[in-house]
């Protein structure tokens, strides 16, 4: 048997989680590890150790003794170390003499019997085992990682105003609030005036609750308490409440829509969720992955494995229980590819309602069009397409491949997309559209130019 030192906790192998293990915030090991757990790739070594039933019983011993220290559901684990004794003693291991290939076979039976997907058991490397040690981490190690988290922006990818004055903030991880802030918010900042905002995580990783309640904050008006995290082994629960300050002015009136994919795990589904049962966002996009359960891994040096384990559970104050296996439904249902059209379009058809000035209400009228005609496309045949072709004073339209096209004099080419109507707006190029005009006889005979701002310009077809 493994000296009992084996089950000492160790830091998650993924850099970031390190370095937040550093700045003292323990539930923050659980956003990052529990991505890593669901969606990692089991390390094939050459140096895969050959074991024998001895062996194979020994690391049931181990990961029983952990199960049971530290799983947050107790009669789950003993239900888990049940199957493997069970597995053991019937010989459904006797053919593995691979260390690999065991733990892969642990992992199966023990997420069958818990049908939890953070459950891992992984090969590793002895460079692995060597390197994880929190005490052997240095200030410079630290540095190092600051400034790759600093590299990636600290997890904000992009922050623009979409037409109709729609902020929108794609993620792509949530940052510890200490390293990230001043980032968040500057970007809060930038997005203070919108009239709606679009927070995009559908590609987002997982993170630190920290950062939660710091965006959190920005769309509350006062301390709200967001989630619970239980932990099993000590029995106590933390409690996260949004902040009763902010860097920058609140946006306690703007909505908010938070678009989420399939993929979508922890800290990002926590958000989510927690915006959600506030009332405070509207979830468009699809159901989440459901990792909800904070994780940490507990090494099996002598062996070459690590245990992946959850330690503690998510306890939402509204609800009294959290996302785990199930997700975060969305409010509409669509694919994560048509979420951001959908959730700008719901935006701008709520501001629209609401809209009291004329020049405003022409400014999102025009963006919806655009919108809706990218999310119902008009197909026209090259026949009818060709109706269009001509020169109208200084604008000449053709046809190339499946599309209209068109140029001012010998500038640049425009692609051309049809909204419907002899109506077509340009690709890339937003605020001028085409409004063709026919004869009785259905013969094309004039363009109009239109912009956003209501103007318009006249050109008759050259003959």
């Amino acid at each position: 048997m493994a000296d009992n030192k084996e089950f000492q906790q160790i830091p998650a192998t993924c850099r970031v989680i390190q370095a937040l293990c550093l700045v003292g915030c323990s539930i923050v090991i659980f956003m990052l590890i529990a991505v890593c757990s669901v969606f990692a790739v089991p390390i094939v070594s050459d140096s895969d150790k050959i074991i024998d039933a001895k062996v194979q019983l020994e690391i049931i011993d181990h990961i029983a003794k952990a199960l049971n220290e530290v799983y947050v559901f107790p009669d789950m684990a003993r239900e888990m170390e049940k199957c493997l004794r069970e597995q053991y003693k019937n010989g459904s291991y006797a053919s593995i003499t691979s260390t690999v290939e065991f733990a892969q076979k642990l992992t199966e039976d023990l997420r069958n019997v818990s049908d939890d997907m953070h459950i891992r058991v992984r090969y590793e490397p002895d460079e692995f085992f060597t390197s994880a040690d929190e005490d052997t981490i240095s200030k410079e190690d630290k540095q190092e990682w600051l400034k790759e988290d600093a590299y990636e922006n600290f997890g904000f990818v992009r922050v623009e105003r979409l037409p109709g004055n729609v902020g929108y903030l794609q993620m792509n991880q949530f940052c510890n609030a200490e390293w990230g802030g001043n980032t968040a918010a500057a970007t809060m900042n930038f997005l203070a005036y919108s009239d709606a905002i679009i927070i995009d995580l559908r590609q987002t990783l997982g993170g630190s609750p920290s950062m939660v309640q710091l965006l959190a904050s920005y769309f509350l008006d006062e301390p709200v308490h967001l989630n619970n995290f239980y932990i099993r082994k000590n029995d106590t629960v933390q409690q996260f409440w949004s902040h009763a300050f902010v860097p920058g002015p609140r946006l306690t009136e703007v909505k908010l829509y938070i678009l989420t994919s399939s993929s979508t795990p922890s800290a990002a589904e926590e958000f989510a969720y927690d915006m959600k049962n506030l009332k405070r966002a509207k979830i468009i996009g699809e159901t989440t992955l459901g990792a909800a359960h904070p994780s940490e891994g507990y090494p099996l040096s002598a062996y070459n494995l690590m245990i992946t384990i959850p330690y503690g559970r998510a306890i939402n104050p509204i609800t009294g229980t959290d996302w785990e296996g199930v997700g975060v439904q969305a409010d509409i249902n669509v694919s994560a590819d048509e979420a951001l059209v959908v959730a700008h379009l719901e935006a701008l058809k709520a501001l629209a309602k609401k809209c009291t000035t004329d020049s405003r209400k022409v400014k999102i009228e025009w963006a919806i069009q655009g919108l809706e005609a990218q999310r119902n496309p008009v197909v026209l045949s090259p026949s009818e397409l060709r109706k269009y072709v001509g020169v109208y004073g200084p604008r000449k339209f053709t046809v190339a491949d499946d599309h209209l096209e068109y140029q001012r004099d010998s500038g640049k080419v425009y692609k051309l997309i049809p909204m419907g109507d002899d109506k077509f707006m340009i690709d890339g190029f937003y605020y001028l559209r085409f409004q063709f005009v026919r004869d009785e006889s259905g013969y094309v005979t004039e363009v109009i130019g239109l912009t956003e701002a209501g103007q318009t310009s006249r050109y008759k077809k050259a003959h």
